[in-house]
């Protein structure tokens, strides 16, 4: 067993976010919090530059803690029902679990599986991680990820065997896709990458690639999508890294690696969101425009994640968190605004923690980084507003 030093900091960050008063970063339902951290309090020291302007003027705090560090390209993160997090490192293929145990040193991290069938080249390797809902009974865990030829869904109990229940995903040097979670419906969803140099798979209906899939925990199709003998929930994507829900059922995703925009969707069943007809927003009746969209070069989103009525994405090339605020009905509000810009270099992973905090994971290992002594890390941020976080 290994621990890591916790490092604690405070910074300002704008509070806009839409507006200061619709923004609360409350904990989660009771039902939903598990047994959250025991995490060191963080220090009151400020963290320069690493703030979001807002219209308004008005700010709030932001405690980050690095909760992990000296860890090799983090990728997917999911939660256990005691609190700790279990992260998949992409190129080693290790499944590390992180607290909820601490020492004086901070939260511990070990080594709770090795996927020795993942085979990491390119973007490909360990990718995503999901809990099963029963957990606590069957002790299950899913995970996504790159063999030589395809990407493959599979469930394991930590420490034990592999058990594929889907592959023939497309498998290419990069575009793999990779995100994996459980819906509020019960049902599992991975988001793929297109796979092939020429982006012909995200409009071919009868291909895996460029997908959004939605899938029993046996790897067959859902009841209730689009087509009942087919996996495909949502077409037309490039890469999809990022999957996260609201409260009120909403689904949103991350879309990565076009060639001008970086896009946030909110993903309905059947639709089609483009790739490779758009880039971005278009004006054809017959394709879903993003939520929202930036610059690929600000942008590269990965990982999504939800608080309250924010939603969070990572990027890599943007090396930064946005931070949208979005209403009851879907709209949002005001200008999504950039938080950590340049701080933590490229952020790939992202999740809301039970305790109603964001856990965010660095990416500076791989080739296109640049890493730090400590990198790559696993940061947890803590907002004032609502008691979120609380440790």
């Amino acid at each position: 067993m290994r621990s890591r030093r916790a490092r604690g900091a405070t910074l300002v960050l704008a509070a806009t976010l839409g507006l200061a008063s619709a923004c609360s970063f409350g904990p989660p339902d009771p039902d939903q919090q598990g047994a959250p951290p025991n995490l060191p309090t963080p220090s009151s020291e400020p963290s320069a530059g690493a703030g979001a302007e807002a219209p308004s003027g008005g700010s709030q705090e932001v405690a980050i803690t690095v909760l992990a560090k000296d860890l090799d390209v983090p990728w997917g993160m999911a939660f256990l029902p005691d609190g700790s997090g279990l992260v998949t490192e992409r190129d080693t293929g290790r499944i590390l679990k992180v607290g909820p145990e601490s020492d004086a040193e901070g939260l511990t991290v070990t080594q709770v599986h090795r996927l020795t069938e993942s085979k990491a080249s390119g973007d490909g390797g360990l990718l995503g991680i999901a809990v099963s809902p029963k957990y606590e009974t069957d002790k299950t865990v899913y995970v996504y990820y790159s063999t030589a030829t395809d990407n493959r869904v599979a469930k394991l109990t930590l420490g034990g065997k592999v058990q594929p229940i889907l592959t023939g995903i497309p498998r290419s040097l990069d575009f793999n896709g990779g995100a994996l979670a459980f819906g509020p419906d019960g049902f599992l969803y991975a988001g793929t990458g297109d796979g092939t140099p020429k982006s012909t798979q995200a409009q071919n209906p009868k291909s895996l690639g460029g997908k959004i899939l939605r899938m029993t925990v046996a790897g067959k199709p859902a009841p209730g999508n689009p087509v009942g003998t087919s996996l495909v929930w949502s077409s037309g994507h490039r890469n999809v890294q990022g999957l996260a829900w609201d409260k009120t059922k909403r689904m949103y995703a991350s879309e990565s690696g076009q060639t001008k925009s970086g896009e946030l969707n909110v993903i309905a069943k059947g639709k089609n969101y483009g790739w490779p007809k758009a880039d971005g927003a278009g004006s054809d009746a017959k394709l879903t425009n993003p939520v929202f969209s930036w610059p690929a070069a600000e942008s590269g989103c990965s990982g999504v994640a939800v608080l309250e009525q924010t939603v969070a994405n990572a990027c890599l090339l943007g090396q930064r968190v946005y931070l949208l605020t979005v209403t009851g009905n879907g709209t949002v509000l005001g200008t999504p605004q950039a938080a950590l810009t340049g701080e933590y270099g490229r952020l790939r992973s992202l999740a809301a923690a039970p305790d109603g905090s964001l856990w965010a994971g660095t990416s500076n290992q791989e080739d296109d980084g640049d890493p730090g002594p400590d990198d790559d890390r696993i940061i947890r941020l803590v907002f004032s507003e609502g008691g979120a976080g609380r440790s």
